[in-house]
């Protein structure tokens, strides 16, 4: 697959398909099953700030900003942000309180800045708000939706996102007018469709929508005997005999079950890109060959025949 580049949106910014994610790189055990060495995760910031791909996605939480830190070493050693390449980051609530109003949001951004070594970062998402606040508390005037529209009109930021799992209250989210860019993760998956309208309504809008975790956290790529458990947790006997008959299915057509996983999401032309996480330089050159790969248009429709049915979606996270 050509890396062309794609709009996010109304911001004027082109990315590629694929997006780098850097939450492995964090170093988070108990989340996803191993460890990532320091150098490991440096050389791996490394081969994706050197292409195809323009586009890595980090947070402030992940690994308690170890990956942001990491981020920064290899873009200090490297002169700063390539050219054209975009760089994105999340505010997160504060980790020892849960705190997550303006005045945290201010403190997450300058957090973010010190470790990447920058003083702008072209998109910033409000990240997990739904784990803190209800919307009406996000939206207040003293909230972290504000304080974000601040930054971004102060320049500190170019661009505003929210990333988050939980469909009804992003879509109220994206119906402020404040967002530019919507993240979802786990919700439009080859098991899981449950974010197909919301991904309508912010195609409608003008707002970009990125797709994260493809595989599901693991399951899609891995499949069930190895990684049991769908968007982090243990998955239900209707998505286990889903995935175990995709396997079936891709194995008959000699095609990896990661690159029908990974096409899913980007042969959506309403996908602006897709958060692929990586946790090795060598995973970014297998998802690159898996956006390759040629898969027989036959194998779509029956791998879609095998998707649990939609009133079980949102029982899949």
């Amino acid at each position: 697959m050509e890396m062309t580049l794609r709009p996010i949106g109304a911001t004027g910014l082109q990315v590629t398909p694929i997006c780098v994610g850097t939450s492995p790189l964090s170093n988070m055990p108990g989340l996803y099953g191993y460890e990532v060495a320091a150098e490991a995760a440096t050389a791996t910031i490394t081969k994706a700030l050197d292409g195809p791909i323009n586009f890595l996605d980090t947070s402030n939480n992940y690994g308690a900003g170890r990956a942001e830190t990491l981020i920064g070493e290899v873009l200090r050693r490297r002169g700063g942000v390539p050219s054209g390449f975009v760089l994105a980051t999340k505010v997160d609530a504060d980790a020892a309180t849960g705190e997550f109003d303006g005045e945290r949001v201010r403190r997450s951004v300058e957090e973010s800045l010190s470790r990447l070594g920058v003083d702008h970062v072209e998109l910033m998402y409000l990240h997990d708000p739904e784990a803190h606040l209800t919307f009406d508390q996000a939206m207040a005037d003293d909230g972290p939706v504000a304080a974000l529209a601040e930054l971004r009109d102060q320049g500190i930021l170019g661009h505003v996102g929210v990333a988050m799992g939980e469909l009804d209250m992003l879509g109220q989210f994206v119906r402020t007018g404040v967002f530019e860019v919507a993240l979802n993760h786990n919700r439009y998956t080859l098991l899981d469709r449950g974010a197909e309208s919301l991904i309508e309504e912010a195609c409608e809008r003008g707002i970009a929508f990125v797709n994260a975790a493809p595989y599901g956290g693991g399951i899609l790529a891995k499949g069930p005997e190895a990684q049991p458990k769908y968007a982090y947790r243990q998955a239900s006997d209707a998505v286990l005999q889903a995935v175990r008959g995709m396997q079936e299915v891709c194995s008959r057509h000699d095609v990896p079950l990661q690159a029908a996983a990974l096409q899913f999401s980007l042969r959506d032309p309403r996908i602006a890109s897709t958060v692929v996480g990586v946790s090795d330089p060598s995973r970014i050159d297998e998802t690159l060959a898996f956006a390759s790969a040629d898969i027989p248009e036959d194998v779509w429709s029956e791998l879609a025949s095998l998707a649990p049915t939609a009133n079980l979606w949102g029982a899949v996270v």
